[in-house]
């Protein structure tokens, strides 16, 4: 069993910046792919960006050159920067990690962006 906690959510005026952090309980090392989601109410869960085992990177049209994925092995974190936040970036974002054919999720963290 994994368990991711996120950090790093909160409230910003449109513009701002945050950083979140996804801390895992285990060595990410041997992760396949490391995601970020995000689900702004009454809408479904989305893709954000992710991050392979070997530094690949992938974002959604909405956040490319916005938002940037990163991973520390070491700290066994992942990161996403977040740069020239809308209030269309308001949502609950989540972790995800994929390892040995399973995935595990976090619990969230807040993201609001005022106007």
């Amino acid at each position: 069993q994994v368990q991711l906690v996120e950090s790093g959510g909160g409230l910003v005026q449109a513009g701002g910046s945050l950083r979140l952090s996804c801390a895992a309980s285990r060595s990410i090392f041997s992760a396949d792919i490391m995601g970020w989601y995000r689900q702004a109410p009454g809408k479904q869960r989305e893709l954000v960006a992710t991050i392979t085992s070997g530094g690949g990177s992938n974002y959604a049209d909405s956040v490319k050159s916005r938002f940037t994925i990163s991973r520390d092995n070491a700290k066994n974190t992942v990161y996403l920067q977040m740069n020239s936040l809308k209030p269309a970036d308001t949502a609950v974002y989540y972790c995800n990690m994929g390892l040995w054919g399973k995935y595990y999720w976090g619990q969230g963290t807040q993201v609001t962006v005022s106007s």
